[in-house]
């Protein structure tokens, strides 16, 4: 990867570990910051969320500062020029998701374009 890539790839883990903070989740205009207008996501739960209803559920304090979501495996690329791609496995009070986030450059900085998270199943014993 380039430096540039790189560079890249580190502002969009950056942005993504802000939009998990508590403290940037609990505050409408901090959260706008880092949507894009035309943000999307397909969540867990099945459901799909744009900005107004991404903004209703994280100003509501859905991650506590006591229990903030535990985030491994990250990893991203640069699709293409101002375009990354990042996954991770995060555990949110025992609600476990494997995640991807397409992040853009834009004007005001790198916005998260879409989301997704898929459940982890539970393995069976």
């Amino acid at each position: 990867m380039t430096g540039e890539n790189e560079r890249a790839v580190q502002a969009a883990v950056d942005a993504e570990f802000r939009l998990l903070d508590p403290e940037v989740r609990a505050s409408p205009s901090r959260v706008l910051e880092l949507l894009d207008p035309e943000f999307a996501e397909f969540g867990a739960s099945g459901r799909r969320w744009d900005v107004k209803s991404i903004l209703a559920v994280t100003s509501g304090g859905t991650v506590s500062p006591e229990s903030p979501v535990q985030v491994s495996e990250m990893s991203g690329v640069v699709l293409a020029p101002g375009v990354v791609h990042l996954t991770y496995f995060a555990d949110n009070q025992g609600r476990r998701a494997w995640r991807s986030s397409l992040w853009r450059l834009t004007e005001t900085g790198w916005r998260m374009y879409f989301h997704q998270a898929t459940p982890v199943a539970s393995e069976v014993e």
